[in-house]
């Protein structure tokens, strides 16, 4: 999505006349369903004014094309300033500029590409200017099928107009010098420099308008973590890291490399909603600490993750190998102190008080995982929690760390890779299923495919369509239909059951929901689907979510009588019916939300509840 694009000439012609600023104010309000603040606004003010003293050079075409705070394609991550034109070779060339209004940073030596400055009011680490740019830079080379097929040349590059740069300055320690070759940092004072880095990449103007043609290119199908796990574990870098993943990267690193050389317990706690990349951080953590002879492991409660895993890795890694990488949270029950150098807890909003078949094992899982490792590292988001059992909370973590003498740090991932990057989705889902309100109220210009279908036929007809793609699209249901025993091998015994159209719940049989290419013909459940993704899900929303007298209202005596998420509810109902109320009403909420965040590209629904189906229509500015 590009905020600001035209020539060198309207970029002059706008900010001569006092008009950039509220173009790129009023088309990200129109685009992105959002307003700017002053900060923001005063940053565009004094920072595009240096890019125009900057372009202000007769040597750099009139023609050339300028974009300013371009949305790069299924991110919330913005590049600040773009220039595109032709080579010598009349080839075509873009320069990525990362504009920053920094004084002064501090080198951090022991993280790589990672430097310290004062930013949003405290002293914060973030990625090197270079990394970041970089970063940006790579992941449109990844992804944008425009940029491969034309061969664009993508030239990134940082320029901190404010900064003063002296002999020996931190932005040039040794540990920057790779990044500072693959994207050099300008500086105060160093404007020529800069405009000789874009004289050198851009010989003449366009005509085919490249910055439009990139905005407009087809995206490829993006690397999906399932896919691309063996290539990790073996040390190749399948994901960039970009911005807040990257600081949370090396954060956690330093602390586990700290905790095998001093031995003393540390414990990192690391928030993030749907798809700001907690897995990927997570996986990349496990194969760097594996490669460095560290004795880590990737633990998870959710069975079927572990079982996607197990299959992508076959061939690729001994099974007793997999099986010690990856395990199930109730693996630490009697596990001796520090016998684990690192157990990173994915998905640690699921964690339980007790483990094994009959929860009677252990004390809790939390306690235990942290007892276990001299490093711990927990990935949450306890908007996620969607059974009665689930303890996981920061503040548990928080009690245990602190009972089992563990320093403790907290971090937080905010950048979003689902749902096309779109916030807006996310805060519009929550918004309209009143789990909180938030400023989104509607989906204009927000590029994410969800729609409301009114036959569950119809349903399955988006999802095995898209499934043709590259087998990435997976129906899902809310637990309201009984799972019996007796037929979870057999695909002909529909349990989820509306009207004339039948389905089975996924089959039992050992195969991964995820990568079976015959479960496209099967629904999961919340079981079956969280901490994993897809290009596009169908989500069946039963009767225990409902639209009544102007509301979204929850039903928990609708759950199946199989489903044991809700276990203990009715009980606790019969003796503090508003306290049980409350439980289940943030569970049931919890899983939709969890459910319908599950596609990276799309969503398409489902209710039994007709009401529910017109409401959300409406919601939508869908056809009723």
């Amino acid at each position: 999505m590009l905020i600001y694009n035209g020539t060198k000439m309207d970029f002059m012609h706008d900010t001569e006349n006092d008009l950039l600023e509220n173009k790129l104010y009023e088309t990200i309000k129109k685009k992105m369903n959002r307003t700017t603040g002053l900060s923001e606004l005063n940053s565009w003010r004094n920072s595009l004014k240096e890019m125009y003293i900057t372009m202000n050079d007769s040597e750099i075409p009139n023609d050339v094309g300028v974009a300013i705070e371009y949305n790069i394609p299924q991110t919330s991550k913005r590049i600040d300033f773009m220039i595109s034109g032709l080579d010598k070779d009349n080839k075509g060339n873009v320069v990525i500029i990362e504009l920053k209004q920094w004084e002064e940073l501090t080198a951090i030596k022991s993280q790589d590409c990672i430097v310290e400055t004062f930013i949003g009011k405290a002293d914060r680490r973030v990625p090197h200017p270079s990394y970041q740019a970089w970063s940006y830079a790579a992941l449109i080379k990844d992804y944008n099928e425009f940029v491969q097929e034309k061969e664009i040349k993508l030239h990134p590059c940082a320029y901190l107009h404010n900064y003063p740069r002296k002999a020996n300055d931190p932005i040039d320690a040794e540990q920057y010098q790779e990044i500072l070759d693959e994207a050099p940092a300008f500086t105060y004072g160093q404007r020529e420099q800069l405009k000789n880095f874009i004289k050198s990449n851009i010989k003449k103007g366009e005509y085919d308008q490249t910055l439009l043609r990139i905005d407009n290119g087809k995206i490829k199908p993006s690397k999906q973590l399932q896919d691309s796990i063996a290539s990790m574990l073996k040390g190749n870098q399948e994901f960039v890291m970009l911005d807040d993943q990257k600081v949370v990267y090396e954060e956690i690193l330093e602390n586990s490399l700290k905790s095998q050389k001093d031995r003393n317990k540390r414990t990192i706690i690391v928030q993030g909603g749907p798809g700001t990349g907690k897995t990927v951080v997570a996986i990349n953590l496990l194969a760097e600490l594996t490669k460095r002879n560290q004795f880590a492991q990737y633990v998870t409660k959710n069975a079927e993750v572990r079982k996607v895993y197990s299959y992508k890795l076959k061939g690729s890694f001994k099974k007793k190998s997999v099986d010690l990488l990856f395990t199930g949270s109730g693996s630490f029950t009697s596990a001796p102190n520090n016998s684990v150098g690192t157990i990173i807890a994915d998905e640690a909003h699921r964690l339980n008080e007790k483990s094994g078949m009959f929860q009677n094992l252990g004390e809790n899982q939390i306690k235990e995982i942290i007892h276990a490792a001299a490093c711990s590292v927990f990935f949450i988001d306890e908007s996620q929690r969607v059974t009665t059992k689930d303890i996981g909370s920061v503040a548990e973590i928080e009690k245990w760390a602190e009972l089992e003498g563990s320093e403790v740090t907290k971090m937080e991932l905010t950048s979003q890779f689902r749902c096309n990057g779109s916030d807006g989705y996310l805060a519009w889902l929550d918004n309209v299923l009143e789990i909180r309100d938030t400023a989104n109220f509607d989906l204009d210009d927000i590029d994410y495919d969800i729609r409301i279908c009114d036959t569950p036929f119809e349903l399955e007809h988006w999802v095995v369509d898209k499934n043709h793609l590259r087998n990435r699209a997976r129906i899902l249901a809310g637990y309201c239909w009984n799972w019996p025993k007796t037929t979870r091998s057999d695909s002909s015994y529909h349990d989820i059951q509306i009207g004339n159209y039948g389905i089975s719940w996924n089959l039992d049989n050992g195969d991964a929901f995820a990568v079976n290419e015959e479960s496209v013909h099967e629904a999961g459940c919340i079981h079956t689907s969280q901490g994993l993704e897809f290009d596009y899900v169908g989500v069946i929303i039963g009767d225990d979510m409902r639209y009544e007298n102007g509301h979204v209202i929850t039903d928990f005596t609708k759950r199946a009588d199989t489903d044991s998420s809700m276990k203990g509810i009715k009980t606790l109902n019969s003796k503090h019916p508003a306290e049980a109320q409350k439980i289940s009403d943030e569970i049931i909420k919890n899983t939709y939300r969890t459910l319908m965040t599950r596609g990276m590209k799309g969503c398409y629904v489902y209710c039994t509840n007709q009401a529910l189906a017109r409401y959300l229509k409406q919601q939508l500015k869908q056809e009723v």
